[in-house]
């Protein structure tokens, strides 16, 4: 449904005269128009939906595995949403190569497509014999919500992973207008992105065996470390000299080497992260405490578009807000500083993660050995 109304919103726009699409978009008093806001139930449909699905998938990996299976089942579902990351924006740059940028309105409609055929497989394909937590009440679900809400350890882990996935955020807050600002107009920040899903379908599950005798926090502090790595290799895409590598710019050469670095430390943390928070919940809270797990993704979101937009207008501004190329370029010579900071996040997240692992092992030798 949400992803219907975003494909059939434009062309009622269009219909009331607001806007023309083509190869390019002209808007013909949008902006000052109230009908502009009819996007934000649209979005609130999505977000109930994507509420849902993140919550329940994540349950039920947790209900079909056993402890010594879940890591693997998670590196299962975390390549799976890869793929489905790496086909849409596979899909879409062809596309507005050859309609223009009316491509962003049928994108919708392949989505809302691909979530019915998702819709019908789930009905048709999917039977589960485990009901454990099925039929609860609203005063137990409220009791098991305040166990998660005052379950320290998880909201001090929420916290520090918020930090890696602000700096992941980067890859649609900074990345495109700093790749499309810095290396021109032709950059293709899509393909670019599209190495993330890529090196994660292809590494996920090697990386999941490869930890799959060290612990949970072993595997995710793996990852936090590799973190700050990426962000300074994305860096030195506006410091070094003349081109590596003949036909490529420097800018995207980097940023690819940093996203490739980025994914791997996503491959360490994310199906271990999901694997830890359903050990800690009881039996049929599953899908309550994997939902809770994913107040990161609000919170990195909020967090981290918002301190790019205030890195990008202050290091890497809108040249069309100078009179000059060289004007702008004098006004964006230390655009890599914005990554200098994103490093530090990823780094202090990393030192925190350690010193969580740490304090939290230290506390469960003294409570067995008081036992």
């Amino acid at each position: 449904m949400g992803y219907l109304g975003l494909g059939v919103f434009p062309t009622l726009l269009e219909a009331a005269g607001l806007v023309s699409y083509g190869v390019t978009t002209q808007f013909n008093g949008l902006p000052d128009s109230s009908s502009r806001w009819i996007i934000v139930p649209i979005l609130f449909i999505l977000m109930i939906g994507g509420s849902f699905i993140k919550s329940i998938i994540s349950a039920s990996v947790a209900k079909e595995t056993t402890e010594a299976t879940r890591a693997r089942g998670y590196s299962i579902f975390y390549m799976m949403v890869n793929v489905g990351a790496f086909t849409g924006k596979t899909i879409i740059d062809p596309l507005r190569n050859v309609i223009g940028e009316q491509a962003y309105i049928y994108i919708n409609y392949f989505s809302g497509a691909m979530t019915v055929i998702a819709l019908l497989a789930v009905i048709l394909l999917y039977k589960s014999t485990h009901t454990a937590g099925e039929g609860k009440s609203l005063r137990e679900i409220g009791q098991g919500f305040m166990r998660i809400v005052t379950n320290w350890r998880l909201l001090v882990l929420i916290l520090i992973v918020t930090g890696f996935w602000m700096v992941q955020q980067q890859l649609y807050a900074t990345m495109p207008k700093y790749v499309i600002r810095l290396a021109g107009e032709t950059a293709k920040p899509g393909w670019i992105a599209n190495v993330n899903p890529f090196v994660v379908v292809c590494c996920v599950s090697f990386i999941t065996r490869l930890m799959a005798k060290r612990s949970a926090i072993t595997s995710m502090n793996v990852g936090m470390f590799l973190i700050p790595v990426s962000a300074l290799l994305m860096a030195c895409g506006n410091i070094l000299g003349n081109d590596i590598i003949s036909g490529m710019s420097n800018i995207t050469l980097m940023m690819v080497a940093g996203i490739v670095v980025q994914a791997l430390a996503e491959c360490f943390i994310s199906p271990r992260y999901l694997e830890y928070f359903s050990l800690q919940a009881p039996k049929g809270e599953e899908g309550m405490y994997l939902g809770f797990s994913h107040l990161h993704s609000f919170l990195s979101s909020i967090f981290g578009f918002g301190l790019a937009g205030i890195l990008l207008t202050k290091y890497c501004p809108d040249p069309a807000l100078f009179e000059t190329r060289a004007a702008w370029e004098a006004a964006s010579a230390n655009a890599h500083y914005i990554w200098y900071y994103f490093a530090a996040i990823g780094l202090i997240a990393a030192v925190a993660l350690l010193l969580f692992a740490k304090i939290t092992e230290s506390i469960d030798k003294k409570t067995k050995s008081s036992r």
